[in-house]
């Protein structure tokens, strides 16, 4: 009988520790849901029962267990990734990778979740950037494209920082990572640079051509000017001036023998009178 009595007691004191582990258990994730921290670059929005009823920045904050729920934001600047295919002016298909550099400010948070939801990149940032990137590259042939790129970028950060402003989504910037075009297409691109460049090589040798003879004519010209201007130069006077000039030369070079004959007799040398 008391055996049974025992094993009543043992059974009534473990019901009891279990039931007070329980409370304790309920009690600490009763305390644990009663607050919540929120860290630097984020912000909280509470919602009761489904209501938005305010949001919260950084620090410690409290809520009601079980009735309160926290969906957290970030105010950081946020990168999305987007791949996207589109079609030039040309019909030239146009495959490329976008990022989308983008943030929420904090007296929007309530705001964007109410009206664009937590998965707001997913359903607006993306069809819109690659809505207005298809709108885009249309504009443009597929040679514009690759040579004016920058051109392309500018236009798609201005019209897509426009529209997303409107849904209180603040783009930074959008980068254009990559653009790739058909095997064929790039092939004829790379012929038709090779042609240019061959043609620009033999429009060079064509004009250096042209200059060297442009050199050649002047000379001649110059050559043959000097030649008339010679001829125009020489007069009787000249001439005589140049015999002149020739006498004195021998002269000068004479050694003061006359010359020697066999004969024995001296030759005779005319003096010309003056």
């Amino acid at each position: 009988m008391s055996n049974m009595n025992n094993l009543a007691e043992l059974r009534n004191f473990t019901s009891k520790v279990t039931a007070w582990m329980v409370l304790a258990v309920a009690a600490l994730f009763l305390f644990l849901s009663s607050y919540f921290i929120v860290v630097p670059g984020e912000v909280a929005v509470k919602t009761r029962l489904g209501a938005v009823v305010g949001s919260y920045s950084e620090g410690i904050h409290f809520k009601i267990p079980l009735l309160e729920d926290i969906v957290r934001f970030s105010i950081q600047i946020q990168r999305a990734d987007i791949r996207t295919q589109a079609f030039s002016k040309d019909l030239q298909t146009v495959n490329s990778y976008l990022v989308v550099n983008h943030r929420i400010q904090q007296d929007t948070v309530e705001s964007v979740y109410r009206n664009l939801g937590k998965g707001y990149v997913k359903s607006i940032v993306d069809p819109m950037v690659q809505e207005r990137f298809k709108s885009i590259v249309a504009k443009y042939s597929a040679d514009a494209i690759i040579t004016n790129r920058s051109m392309l970028v500018e236009e798609l950060n201005k019209i897509v920082k426009e529209v997303l402003y409107e849904k209180q989504i603040i783009v930074t910037d959008i980068s254009i990572v990559d653009l790739d075009f058909s095997a064929q297409f790039l092939k004829a691109v790379e012929d038709k640079q090779v042609a240019e460049q061959q043609a620009k090589m033999a429009e060079k040798l064509v004009e250096k051509a042209k200059k060297d003879a442009e050199q050649q004519i002047a000379k001649a010209r110059a050559e043959a000017e000097s030649l008339r201007m010679q001829r125009e130069a020489v007069t009787p006077s000249l001439i005589e001036l140049r015999k002149v000039e020739a006498q004195i030369k021998a002269i000068e070079k004479w050694n003061g023998q006359l010359p020697y004959y066999n004969g024995g007799a001296v030759p005779f040398i005319q003096l010309e009178k003056k």
